[in-house]
């Protein structure tokens, strides 16, 4: 997963009231289709504290075989996919705008004392991630 320059405009309506929340970037799928709009639902919506799967659909909804999970960037930031759970929604030119949070923020934020980004699972993706409080 590549963040290309993280946080470069403001959250998703959906974090944009979360602590934590920094902003959206764009994002290319592994199997980027250049030129093409494409439609995506999310599994879990704006919920960093919950692994999330972005799986790839036609217009109605219908699963086609696409799917990415959320992540950890290097920085400790979380990728979390919006916008909300099971929205089946347009990705113009097959690119998406993740939200990135501070998990450390949410967590706190959230009435926790610390947190930080985990891997986890998120069937059907191999691999997703989410904010792990203490």
């Amino acid at each position: 997963m590549s963040a290309g320059d993280c946080h470069d405009s403001s959250p998703s309506s959906g974090a944009k009231d979360m602590p934590g929340a920094k902003g959206v970037f764009a994002f290319k799928p592994s199997d980027w289709i250049e030129g093409k709009t494409t439609w995506w639902k999310d599994s879990d919506g704006v919920a960093p504290g919950v692994a999330g799967c972005h799986i790839g659909t036609d217009k109605n909804g219908v699963a086609n075989g696409r799917m990415f999970g959320e992540a950890c960037l290097p920085d400790g930031l979380l990728v979390e996919s919006n916008p909300g759970k099971d929205v089946v929604h347009a990705h113009a030119n097959d690119t998406g705008h993740p939200d990135t949070f501070d998990c450390n923020a949410w967590c706190v934020g959230t009435g926790n004392s610390s947190g930080m980004c985990t891997i986890a699972s998120a069937a059907p993706c191999e691999q997703s991630a989410k904010c792990v409080c203490k």
